[in-house]
């Protein structure tokens, strides 16, 4: 079984490497991700590792880099900045060709070695700005 802390690095190449598959093993088959700034949680392992795919085929030269992770038992946060360049439809939207560089942080809560629930938060203005998207 994976410590928190190798749940966060797996998480971390499994997104770098664009494997939406990797990174959906990495939940639980009932997790929860609440992507704060767009809606409703997403449930479910099915569901998150469909929400990967359409990112990174969206955004195919999509990065993240963590810069800071904080442990404290079954529970992580991350501060992270990334970006990527809008290739693909995403959303609804034909892409733009607009590049968007984004700070956020996520909040993570590991049982059994695998993401139980996971809360993120970006700064929704600034990347559909970046994006040339209508913020509301």
């Amino acid at each position: 079984m994976r410590t928190v802390r190798e749940v966060m690095v797996a998480w971390g190449e499994a997104w770098n490497g664009h494997d939406a598959d990797a990174l959906a093993a990495l939940y639980h088959d009932d997790a929860v991700n609440h992507q704060v700034a767009f809606g409703d949680p997403r449930v479910g392992r099915d569901a998150m590792r469909e929400d990967f795919r359409a990112f990174f085929a969206a955004f195919p030269d999509s990065y993240t880099r963590v810069e800071v992770t904080l442990i404290d038992g079954a529970r992580a946060a991350v501060e992270w900045v990334g970006g990527a360049t809008w290739t693909g439809p995403f959303a609804g939207r034909a892409p733009t060709g607009a590049p968007f560089t984004l700070r956020g942080c996520g909040f993570f809560f590991i049982v059994d070695g695998k993401i139980k629930a996971q809360r993120g938060y970006v700064d929704r203005a600034t990347w559909f700005g970046q994006l040339g998207l209508p913020i509301i």
